[in-house]
């Protein structure tokens, strides 16, 4: 390290470490200069004075008890006597674990129950600038709006709408939709 490297402080020293031949090593960097997973547990990271084991030398047991010894798995491995050993702590922290609910429902298809919903106070956004220019100018007409091409199945009756009429075609309407839009001098026309 030349002595302006020095200068610029802590990046001048990281620079020269990251440089040094230590890190280039071919055995701890792959060809585009990342860390390899060989490396990533490498000793030089973690030494040995840093493990905690080290407070335990000299006691027997290594905080493990005398007693019952410290095995590799005495429980079994992973969720092993779910319904055998470790049943209370299943059933008290995992309730419905293990069992079946319900039918079955073979190759069901989500085609049939596709029923996206709009309100009707959104019912009006729907309409284009086209029909809104043209019924702005005449007051005696009403917009027909296809919620279908808008990507709705249904219309619902959440909200208000405007003091004009309005004939909405859709595969679905609530009651209360459909009372909303009659009360206003619209009409529902239902469509497949």
């Amino acid at each position: 390290m030349d002595s302006t490297d020095g200068c610029d402080g802590f990046n001048g020293y990281a620079r020269y470490y990251a440089e040094s031949a230590h890190f280039r090593n071919s055995e701890f960097l792959t060809p585009d200069n990342s860390p390899s997973p060989k490396s990533m547990n490498a000793n030089h990271l973690h030494p040995t004075r840093f493990h905690h084991n080290r407070k335990k030398r000299g006691h027997v047991s290594a905080g493990h008890g005398r007693i019952c010894k410290h095995r590799k798995h005495p429980g079994g491995r992973g969720l092993a006597g779910g319904q055998h050993h470790h049943r209370i702590h299943m059933d008290k922290y995992h309730p419905g674990y293990f069992g079946k609910v319900g039918m079955r429902y073979f190759h069901k298809t989500n085609n049939q129950f596709w029923r996206p919903v709009v309100n009707v106070d959104r019912i009006w956004s729907l309409v284009d600038s086209e029909s809104r220019a043209k019924v702005a100018e005449n007051k005696e007409l009403a917009p027909v709006v296809d919620v279908l091409k808008s990507g709705f199945a249904k219309v619902l009756g959440n909200g208000r709408l405007p003091s004009r009429p309005i004939i909405v075609k859709t595969r679905f309407v609530s009651n209360l939709a459909e009372k909303k839009i009659k009360a206003k001098g619209g009409a529902v026309v239902l469509s497949a």
